[in-house]
């Protein structure tokens, strides 16, 4: 795998949301950088990507409630465990599930495999809850997908705070995951 610093010189086979992640982060003025990779489907893949980068991927989990009446995007870091208990006292929501790839495709434009805090652009309904593990607020940089699996950014934690969620209409809800057992 090797480092680029931005887009693609060519996007000739890359999907048309990977595309549009890459315009909006131009248009935002954030610099990241970026490598390919085969598709990315576990942590174990995103850790050796992470070696890459230089970063630990965050752990993007596309969440709801049993009515599916509320959905959640949770960003934590990729190394910590998930609790379902532990984040639903937080947020008053009982019975999380992991939402489907419709829902995961509907509200985000996302395949399971590449869901991301990116996804949130396509999301002009604001129908999804942000959710945001306290200790990503600190961490220098921040990494995650360009809504595909087959490419990885990092990019300053502030400019996700600063510049990208507020362009999308977004504030986080923090939470504290202990993430232990």
């Amino acid at each position: 795998m090797e480092l680029y610093n931005g887009r693609p010189d060519s996007c000739e086979g890359r999907l048309e949301r990977e595309i549009r992640t890459y315009d909006y982060l131009d248009k935002l003025g954030i610099e990241f950088t970026r490598t390919d990779h085969n598709a990315a489907e576990t942590m174990e893949d995103c850790a050796v990507i992470d070696k890459v980068l230089g970063v630990i991927m965050c752990k993007n989990l596309f969440l709801c409630n049993r009515q599916k009446t509320n959905f959640y995007l949770l960003l934590m870091p990729g190394d910590k465990k998930f609790k379902t208990k532990e984040l639903s006292a937080q947020i008053n929501a009982a019975r999380l599930s992991f939402a489907s790839p419709e829902d995961m495709l509907k509200y985000l434009d996302i395949e399971p495999g590449a869901v991301s805090v990116m996804g949130l652009m396509n999301d002009k309904e604001h129908a999804i809850k942000l959710l945001v593990d306290e200790d990503l607020k600190d961490a220098a940089d921040f990494g995650c997908h360009p809504c595909v699996n087959t490419s990885s950014m990092k990019m300053k934690t502030a400019d996700i705070f600063e510049k990208f969620l507020p362009a999308v209409g977004y504030t986080p809800q923090f939470v504290h995951l202990v993430g232990e057992d």
